[in-house]
Formats: structure tokens, sequence, C-alpha cells
């Protein structure tokens, strides 16, 4: 079982593996992992007001069962943007030493209701003290994390990793009042499994679960997240041994890596990439299994200043928006949360060669050669706005992604990006210059440009076209050019995908994800941009189970149907 836990948390170990170097810290993954704990926290502009900061915690929420399955069993996915009660992570080691140890962490924020209250203990929205500051009522969270150091043995080691009911009490100056902040139990609990699968190969699996309950499984969803892991990540760690990638497992193990099921996670290496990297796999002692796709070895970029809490945006352009809010929203924001006012305090102290590094910066100037294209390396250069944009999707990276309401993967349109291998500004995820779908990273082995298909464009695959494949919906087959109303589910679902519920959109692909699901992308009827977005192939995506099919006749003749526009090629872009 657990070995040297001291307060849930496991003694750092100064351990060294078979090469004589000091073994891998947590330390190394620690700002990609606090931007992963704190996506999507807190939005621009920062206020209790905003409407983006009424639908929170999206990412790697693992709620009680009773509530998550009222209405069903969960379908899992690559990814955690859909409720769940567990999240599961399976990997393959490399073992090197007979006495290999495995350190394992797991974190997720714990929600907090921060509840203000007058002078007389009356509950309010908002309470103005005598030294001119301002608090609100609002949703804070706790960061949590629980260590646990095995030796490698085949079997399983469960421990838990909860949190307990808790309430602080805050007095506010002059006895105008005061803040309360309240807790409620957690119940949760981590199992380690190692299984041998050959001489010197195991694979790991990690399953957390969500052991609490709600009471209610109809419960409004403001109520169950009191009693749940959000933003839920695995950091691994291994001294005598090392994790194989799954997105380039070396030809040897891509069948094993293709066996391994990640259930609302998507594992991947971390540290820094290896230099130069090695012809059978990457590697690496260290692995963080995230809710958020990302690739191997992601990196938050040295010019950024701190976390925004939204990978979406580019540091620079929402550095330049934060500096403008007036100082009525500057007043809100700041009592909005602690970690608001610490945004905004750092904007505002920010000293101009600091803020000029994130403008851009330029991290190679080699040229791509014909023998390079598509190996290892991604082609990138800084581009006027600060972010980076990729020559290709080589080895070891993804394309774009973002993560849908079933947790499956989504192209986020270019532009916009999450954390990314050697980026631009903390705020940028490999994002492809086409704009167009990109499905989840798959195994892969070394292969040649021309050997590699193109998924984003129409014929790059065999047996695939989204222009003018059909699914069928409610009996009617539904494809490019069939008009549709959007309903999407009122659980799992993207909180984007909410505002455009009883739209009516335009079909304008069909696209088969690597996991097997199916999604429609379309354009919104009424939406004025809406032929910009089609010629960029900036799409909405939904499922076939969230559109009604409108008019009652199957798709029009396939050959007929226009074909949404592939972008402008990378060299365009």
């Amino acid at each position: 079982m657990a070995e040297g836990l001291v307060d849930g948390r496991a003694p750092r170990t100064a351990l060294v593996d078979g090469s004589g170097r000091p073994a891998p810290t947590f330390e190394q993954m620690s700002a990609v992992a606090d931007a992963v704990l704190y996506e999507g926290y807190l939005l621009y502009p920062y206020r209790r007001s905003s409407p983006k900061n009424r639908a929170r915690w999206q990412f790697g929420v693992l709620l009680p069962r009773d509530w998550v399955e009222a209405d069903g069993p969960v379908r899992p996915g690559v990814s955690g943007s859909a409720d769940s009660w567990y999240q599961q992570t399976e990997c393959l080691l490399r073992v090197r030493r007979p006495d290999t140890v495995v350190r394992l962490r797991v974190r997720y924020l714990h929600v907090q209701h921060k509840q203000v209250e007058d002078r007389d203990g009356r509950p309010v929205e908002s309470l103005s003290c005598d030294d001119g500051t301002v608090q609100l009522t609002f949703e804070e969270a706790v960061a949590r994390e629980t260590d646990l150091t095995i030796a490698l043995d085949e079997g399983e080691h469960r421990f838990p990793v909860g949190s307990p009911a808790g309430t602080d009490t805050q007095e506010l100056s002059s006895g105008a009042g005061r803040v309360v902040r309240r807790r409620a139990e957690v119940q949760a609990s981590t199992v380690l499994v190692a299984e041998r699968l050959g001489e010197g190969l195991f694979r790991l699996r990690v399953r957390t679960a969500n052991e609490g309950h709600v009471g209610d499984p109809h419960a409004p969803r403001e109520r169950a997240l009191r009693h749940a892991l959000i933003a839920t990540h695995t950091l691994l760690g291994v001294e005598g041994a090392e994790f194989v990638s799954l997105i380039d497992p070396g030809p040897a193990l891509q069948e094993a890596a293709r066996n391994c099921r990640n259930d609302f996670t998507f594992p991947v290496l971390g540290g820094a990439p290896p230099a130069p990297a090695p012809a059978d796999g990457s590697v690496s002692a260290l692995l963080l299994s995230s809710p958020i796709i990302l690739p191997d070895h992601p990196q938050v970029a040295p010019e950024s200043p701190g976390d925004l809490h939204d990978a979406g945006e580019i540091d620079e352009i929402l550095t330049l928006r934060t500096m403008l809010l007036t100082e009525e929203e500057k007043r809100e924001a700041r009592a909005t949360d602690p970690r608001a006012a610490e945004i905004l305090d750092r904007v505002d102290t920010m000293p101009p060669e600091v803020f000029e590094r994130l403008h851009g910066a330029i991290r190679s100037l080699n040229p791509i050669s014909e023998a390079s294209a598509g190996e290892d390396s991604i082609g990138e250069a800084a581009t006027g706005d600060g972010s980076t944009r990729h020559g290709s999707t080589g080895r070891g990276s993804i394309g774009e992604a973002s993560v849908l309401g079933d947790g499956s993967s989504r192209a986020r349109p270019a532009g916009e990006g999450s954390l990314h291998a050697n980026p631009v500004g903390r705020s940028s995820l490999g994002t492809h210059p086409t704009g167009q779908y990109t499905p989840a990273a798959r195994p892969a082995g070394k292969s040649s440009p021309a050997e590699r298909p193109l998924w984003w464009q129409q014929g790059g695959d065999d047996g695939i076209s989204p222009a003018t494949d059909t699914v069928l919906v409610g009996g009617v087959r539904v494809g490019g050019g069939s008009p549709v109303r959007l309903c999407p589910r009122g659980r799992g679902s993207d909180a984007q995908d909410m505002f455009l519920a009883g739209r009516t959109a335009t079909v304008a692909a069909v696209f088969h994800d690597v996991d097997g699901s199916t999604h429609l992308a379309v354009t919104v009827d009424d939406d004025p941009a809406a032929e910009l977005h089609g010629w960029y192939g900036r799409y909405h995506y939904f499922r076939p189970d969230e559109v009604e099919p409108l008019g009652g006749t199957d798709v029009p003749d396939p050959a007929a149907a226009a074909e949404p526009s592939p972008g402008p090629t990378p060299s365009e872009a």
C-alpha cells in the first residue's frame, strides 16, 4: 500500500535513476499543471456579473455518480469537458531497473462558497466597507492534491483523495460584516494498478472516482458541484523506468499504445523534450494526464508573466483588454475573487519591457528542408499577435484541439488555442493554420509527408468524405446542405453550445472522430458572419442526437452538396 505518506503527501525524494541523475520532480511540470488546474476558473473581464463567469467549471469535473447517471450512464471520451463520476488513465511504462519507484499526485479544485454577511449576520450579495473595498458573494475554489509513492509491482493500490467539509470566517474592517467560506465534503479515491505486459513493459492504470452522493439526482448542477472534483488531473513520475508516449510510441509499441483506454483524460509526456528525439519513440520519466488535450512535453512560454485562466486567448491581447477596463469594472473584478485581483495588480504594474515580450518571439530561424519536413520538430514562427503557427503537425505534436461536451475532440478556429509545445505566450494551444477539423492525436510511427493522411482536407483519408458523408437522424439522412435545428443536451454539453439552443443552422460536413463518434459541422443561419466562417472552415460541432432535421426530407444529392472550403494552406497562413 501507500508508503511514506505524511498528511496525505509523500516526502519529496532525491533518488537517482540508473544514470546517476537526480530523479525528475513534479515541479518541472508545475507551470503547465497549474494552467490546467485553473483553466476557465475565471474569464475576462473577471467580473461576477459577466455571463461567461456564470457557467464555470467545464474541465475534468468528477461529480457524484447518482447525479451524473440520473439520465443514464455516461459515455466515455478522450478528454474531460463532459460531466463524469470517474476519470481513468492508462499508460505504458518501460522498466529499466527491478527497484522501480512510481510517484503519483492527484490534483483538483474543491468548490468553496464565499458568502458575504452584513453586521447583523444577514446574507447579502454585496457589501461596501468603510475602507472603500467591496465584498461580493461568489463561488471560489481551493486547490487540493494527494501524493502516493510505491515500489512498482503487480497489484492494486487504493488511497483516498477526498477533502473534508470546512468553514472559515473572515471579519471585515470596522465591523462592516464578515465573509464566511463553506466547503462541503468531497468523497473520492484513486486506484493504481500495475499490469505486466511483457519483459520490461508494464501498463499502469490510474482511476479516480467520486464516491459521494448528492441525495437528489435532479438537483441543480450548482448544488452537485459542492461535492465535485474539478479540473481533475494526475501527475506521474518514475525512477528506474520511463513512460512511453501514446502519441509517438515507436513501431514496436504501437499496438500496446492503442490498447490503452483513457476515459475523460489525455496522458502526455511531461518535462522538456529530448534532443534529438529517440528513433524508437518518445519517452520521459514524467507524465501529465490532463482533462485538456495537449501535445507531449507541453511548456508555458517564458515570456508569460502569469496565468490569465484563459488558454483560448493570446496573452498580449488579453492583457491589453484588461488594461482598458474602467475603474468601476476593475473594482468589481477585485471584489469577485482574489485571483482576479492578482491579475489586475499584475497588469496594472507590468513594466514596459515585460509587456513588449508578449508581442512575440522567434524560437528558430532554421529553414524547413525537404528531408526534415514532417519529422519530429514543429515548424514555428512568431506572428504579429504573439501566437505561434505550426507549419506542420509533425511527430509528437497535436494539431489544434478543443473538447466537446461528450469528451471527444473538436477543432478550434485558427487563432484560438491553448498550451502547446514550444509556445509563444501562455495562452496558445497548438493551432493548425488552416482552421480545419483535426482529430485527437493518434498513436503513430514515423512516416513521410506523403504517407501521412491530412484529415483536415477533403479526400485526405480513404473512405472518409466530410462534404458528402451522411448520417441518419430521426429517420432522415443528414449531410452537407441539410437544414437543422440545434438542440444541445442539457447535461454534458459545452457551455457555448447552450447559447445556440433552438437556432436553425445548415450542415456543412459530417466528421468522424478517432474514437468512433460522429459530429456535424454547422453554420448558424442568422449569424451575419456565417458565410465567412464557412469559407475559413470555422464551424460549430454537434452530435447527431443534438440536431433536429428540418424539411423532413433526406439530404440533397451528395454530388450537388456544396463542399466546405479547405481554407488557406499552411504555406498561405
